[in-house]
């Protein structure tokens, strides 16, 4: 059973796409969460690394480089100073490449709780070139701060997953992302689908500004409330972390109220 601490700080984020960028953004990503008392982190979708998937010219040579940063960067996350910190990675497991969600616990270590099923591969996001997709296992986690779902970012248009993670209880759904911009709008409608059909918070953290390649990433992360879908609160280029209080009693009241109580 877990332990029912109820209020939490929660961040969410953009992250820069062009990496010449990112020592400095994490540092000022550092210094806000540790000003803000964050108990959550959520980072974007492999956010330690060049997006790969802008081309189809795969290379698995720049896959190796992005684990290898992924496994880098992943030792630092402990300079955020929070119990949960929640991204994905690049990794290989039994020779496929893959993209798996993982959740840090300060006090247990990175748990991996799901490998990205929906792969898209369309202009800009080549993934399902680049990676295989996972077993198809969406499984909820139990932490000391409440019980949490990975979608990674494409898995969230499947909202019965959203729907299956709150009827196993999950209060919190983490989607890291990677979009790109002027799609920011049916991203948004669909994760307030998302937190309505769970009765769960959905945070989301994505990529902003320009990747070296000149591809535009929207930015955007997000807060909504569980009950009605309510934006609590976006990120932008000028402002691009967000912090706020959210009340997991809302997420377990949410459960047995409407859409959520209807049988499938």
């Amino acid at each position: 059973s877990r332990i029912r601490i109820y209020g939490m700080k929660v961040t969410v984020c953009e992250m820069p796409g062009d990496h010449s960028l990112f020592e400095d953004s994490w540092q000022n990503l550092v210094d806000h969460v540790h000003e803000h008392g964050s108990d959550l982190v959520l980072l974007p979708e492999m956010p330690f690394h060049d997006w790969l998937a802008h081309t189809r010219d795969f290379d698995q040579g720049k896959w190796i480089e992005a684990v290898a940063a992924h496994q880098k960067w992943i030792e630092r996350i402990g300079e955020l100073g929070v119990d949960l910190v929640a991204a994905s990675r690049p990794e290989i497991l039994d020779g496929k490449n893959q993209n798996i969600g993982f959740i840090r616990e300060k006090n247990s270590g990175i748990q991996d709780v799901h490998t990205k099923y929906y792969l898209p591969d369309d202009e800009g996001f080549w993934e399902a070139t680049w990676y295989e997709r996972g077993d198809g296992t969406f499984k909820a986690v139990n932490t000391l701060k409440g019980k949490l779902g990975l979608l990674i970012c494409t898995d969230m248009w499947f909202p019965q997953k959203a729907r299956d993670y709150g009827q196993n209880g999950v209060q919190i759904l983490l989607i890291p992302r990677s979009t790109p911009a002027g799609t920011t709008d049916k991203w948004l409608a669909c994760a307030r689908t998302n937190a309505v059909v769970s009765g769960a918070y959905c945070l989301s953290s994505n990529w902003g500004g320009t990747s070296p390649e000149g591809g535009q990433f929207a930015g955007k992360g997000w807060i909504i409330e569980p009950e009605v879908g309510t934006v609590l609160g976006i990120t932008s280029a000028s402002d691009p972390f967000l912090t706020l209080d959210i009340d997991l009693e809302k997420a377990d009241a949410a459960k047995s109220t409407y859409p959520r109580y209807v049988r499938d």
